[in-house]
């Protein structure tokens, strides 16, 4: 039990990302595309994380890995990184996003 305990932050701080991801998009005023990007994006970034939490499964951490680089690359890839605050709200909160999944993949016995 004290291994999920140790590694309880990482799940909490993607949790919070993905909330982040979910609402920035409309407070921001994201154009159509990076807004579902983001909603969407942000809605697999909780499941997930939690998913990795309550059924303890490694992969969903490595899944979230996966879903923060996406999100990383996603304006050049999608074409919306001419936005400012499209771009950088994807860059910032997709590295996060990352290194957090990585953070607990490594870290989870």
């Amino acid at each position: 039990m004290a291994a999920i305990e140790r590694q309880a932050w990482p799940v909490w701080v993607n949790v919070v990302v993905g909330a982040w991801l979910v609402i920035s998009g409309g407070l921001l005023r994201f154009e159509t595309a990076a807004l579902w990007n983001s909603i969407i994006v942000g809605v697999i970034v909780v499941a997930l994380a939690l998913w990795a939490y309550f059924g303890k499964q490694k992969w969903a951490f490595w899944a979230n890995v996966v879903a923060g680089v996406w999100l990383f690359f996603s304006p050049w890839i999608l074409g919306f990184a001419h936005d400012p605050k499209v771009l950088w709200n994807s860059v910032i909160f997709g590295a996060i996003a990352a290194a957090d999944g990585l953070w607990g993949a490594l870290a989870r016995e």
